[in-house]
């Protein structure tokens, strides 16, 4: 289903007069609105092909309807959201679950939508059907080299999917550690993982990137082969030029610094992107920004301040990415309230006073500092962000125009009321 786009000037129309007065008052008073705008405009996310269903929790799932069950209605679901947002231009495949049969027709069908392809995941957390040996005691790391070289060949395989599809980057995510002391031994672990991923990463082509992504703990609990960001950066160094860190903002201890976290990674060039999502306790894969808009606000505040010191393309130089799941909203619903939240929060980070926030850091004015980043903060840039969707060709009201439209009900008529989406 493409979303017809005189639905969404119709849509425009009706909010216009209401969205001019709002966007007016919060423009006065930004000197440097119109390359505020032009940044929004050029800064897209990267929707991943697991989130387009209901993810469920560890104890169960609960399907929803309509649910993309084949990777063409993937795309066509992320081309829905492209049409709404004009901010979700990419799509992130999860190889095996979203395998392409004819690569060319898949790139084809992408582009009809507007769509390329982002980074490819690769998948050795859990078996497959036919697997001829099993990752439950890890796989990278595993002490059985013919386990991990089965990682590897999965992965090599992704690189080459990822090729045909004309994706530049590849990200690791290892479920490999240990439940209970004894059960491995730390060092032995670490350098099979190294090992794996060095001959991973000789297949990179030249102009590819490898992400290697960290999580403290889950689905182990004792210990992770790559817990933290020091591990995953330990690593990146020792692996070359195109290898770098992952962020995951739910893959961290509670009350983890991650603002710091991503300053020091950015200092040091091994920064290679994000995968956006929410966390109360653990890794909740709750939408961006509904626990934490303040934590996210921070985290763009330092990774525009270390982009713009290292000369980096905000919308291209990193890897943006959404990795959320959950059994209560409607896929498409979460993903478009995920893309706004992290578009507000880059729009009031691209509002700090650096300069002032550089005096009052040298005059150690706490109090200067605090005021200057909490009243960029509490700005209301949502007239700014629907401005730059407006003029992008996008939605005033995503959520809104995609539930006055009933776009649920109409894939439901397409698909069906029990399609389960690929690979969940």
């Amino acid at each position: 289903m493409k979303l017809d786009n005189q639905v969404i000037e119709q849509h425009n129309q009706q909010l216009t007069e209401k969205h001019q007065r709002a966007f007016s008052y919060t423009a006065e008073n930004i000197p440097n609105v119109e390359a505020i705008l032009g940044k929004l405009q050029a800064f897209n996310i990267a929707i991943p092909s697991w989130a387009l269903g209901t993810g469920g929790t560890r104890f169960g799932r609960f399907s929803g309807k309509g649910e993309p069950g084949t990777l063409e209605q993937k795309i066509e679901d992320v081309g829905l959201l492209h049409a709404l947002n004009r901010s979700s231009g990419a799509i992130s495949l999860h190889i095996p679950w979203d395998i392409p049969k004819d690569a060319e027709k898949i790139k084809e069908l992408a582009a009809s939508y507007g769509l390329a392809f982002d980074a490819v995941n690769s998948n050795t957390f859990q078996d497959q059907p036919g697997q001829e040996h099993s990752y439950k005691f890890g796989s990278l790391q595993h002490v059985d080299p013919k386990v991990r070289k089965q990682a590897v060949d999965h992965n090599i395989e992704v690189i080459k999917q990822g090729v045909a599809l004309g994706s530049k980057s590849l990200t690791v995510w290892l479920a490999d550690g240990s439940s209970f002391p004894g059960q491995l031994n730390f060092r032995e672990a670490f350098q099979n993982t190294l090992e794996s991923l060095k001959e991973i990463y000789n297949h990179l082509p030249e102009d590819w990137k490898m992400f290697v992504e960290y999580k403290a703990f889950e689905p182990n609990f004792y210990s992770t082969t790559i817990a933290d960001w020091g591990q995953s950066l330990l690593l990146a160094s020792k692996l070359g030029d195109k290898a770098y860190t992952l962020v995951d903002l739910g893959h961290h201890l509670p009350n983890a610094n991650i603002e710091q976290i991503v300053s020091l990674l950015l200092m040091e060039g091994k920064l290679g992107g994000f995968h956006f999502n929410d966390s109360k306790y653990a890794d909740d894969d709750l939408t961006a920004g509904a626990i934490k808009p303040y934590q996210l606000f921070l985290i763009f505040s330092e990774l525009v301040d270390g982009m713009d010191a290292r000369g980096i393309d905000h919308a291209s130089g990193l890897g943006w990415m959404i990795d959320a799941s959950h059994n209560l909203k409607d896929p498409l619903v979460d993903l478009l309230q995920s893309v706004e939240a992290i578009k507000i929060a880059y729009a009031q980070a691209l509002l700090v006073d650096r300069k002032a926030l550089k005096e009052a850091q040298q005059q150690n004015d706490v109090v200067r500092a605090q005021e200057i980043l909490q009243d960029a903060f509490r700005t209301d840039v949502r007239p700014l962000v629907a401005e730059a969707r407006k003029r992008a060709g996008g939605a005033l009201n995503p959520v809104g125009l995609f539930n006055e439209s009933n776009l649920r009900d109409k894939l439901v008529a397409e698909r069906g009321n029990n399609t389960i989406a690929t690979g969940l």
